[in-house]
């Protein structure tokens, strides 16, 4: 049996309508999804992928309408493929986690032969809004948690909420992922962020009924958000589950595996540093 090409391991996508305006773009074997967002003008591209050099036109079938790209966060499954297009909206973190998309064997194209490599960056803060005619997008900057560089995208109207990596069905990534020497990362603050912007999503609960992630299934429910809470307390109080067996095989090939352990709380759970969490583990 033939290998699958580059290409068909991160350029084959399939799309399916959640709604009359609203694509998921599912790649890497439905793994992974990407979203576009039709209003009567414009339409929203999140996220890029790997840049595989081949996503814009797979875009331009679904809609025929401008396509504005943004990035959920600046990591190279999500980032890779910006250089199709002209412009791309990013975070303002999006320079510290760079060398995730850029660094040397960070993704398995060359960027530099997208037709766009030198693309603009445009910089968007919290409470940016993307107008596409009859259909407002919100931005909500996340503080550092999965990344440095983390957006939220709050559709009042469609009543949906888009976390990126913050938030998913499955597990969430605690770890330095950034491949930038100069980042910082304290195991507390990130935990403590990873609370703080799951309760501020709370509280904007009344304005969505579904949360979209970008990995691991999608829609899921917002009770996700509770348990990931929840979780955090119980790292503190020493109640959530540590298993030193990550049966995530992606994972388990990361250079980091070693040092990582899986901490469950009902259904979510993070990898994290070992190391790390023992220093904040029941105090």
């Amino acid at each position: 049996m033939q290998e699958p090409t580059l290409e068909q391991i991160f350029g084959s996508y399939m799309a399916w309508k959640m709604d009359e305006g609203t694509w998921i773009i599912s790649f890497m074997n439905g793994t992974e999804n990407m979203y576009l967002l039709e209003g009567d003008e414009k339409a929203l591209l999140i996220d890029t992928g790997y840049g595989a050099g081949n996503l814009r036109a797979f875009v331009e079938k679904l809609t025929d309408k401008p396509v504005l790209v943004a990035n959920t966060h600046f990591h190279p499954d999500h980032a890779g493929g910006n250089g199709e297009f002209e412009r791309v909206f990013v975070s303002p973190g999006w320079e510290t986690d760079a060398p995730s998309v850029y660094g040397e064997g960070a993704v398995p194209f060359d960027l530099a032969k997208l037709p766009f490599a030198d693309y603009e960056k445009i910089t968007v803060g919290d409470g940016y809004i993307f107008e596409l005619g009859g259909r407002k997008v919100e931005v909500l900057v996340a503080a550092p948690a999965h990344c440095n560089s983390s957006l939220f995208f709050l559709d009042r109207e469609h009543r949906m909420l888009f976390t990126g990596d913050e938030y998913e069905s499955a597990q969430t990534l605690m770890y330095d992922n950034s491949r930038n020497p100069e980042a910082p990362y304290n195991v507390k603050e990130r935990l403590d962020n990873l609370k703080a912007n799951g309760e501020r999503l709370k509280g904007l609960e009344k304005s969505y009924d579904f949360l979209f992630p970008n990995h691991n299934g999608c829609p899921i429910a917002k009770e996700y958000l509770n348990q990931y809470i929840e979780l955090v307390d119980g790292v503190y109080a020493g109640t959530a589950v540590i298993e030193d067996k990550l049966n995530h095989p992606f994972i388990e090939r990361d250079e980091k595996a070693s040092a990582l352990c899986r901490v469950r709380w009902k259904n979510v759970s993070i990898f994290i540093r070992k190391d790390l969490l023992m220093t904040v583990y029941g105090k």
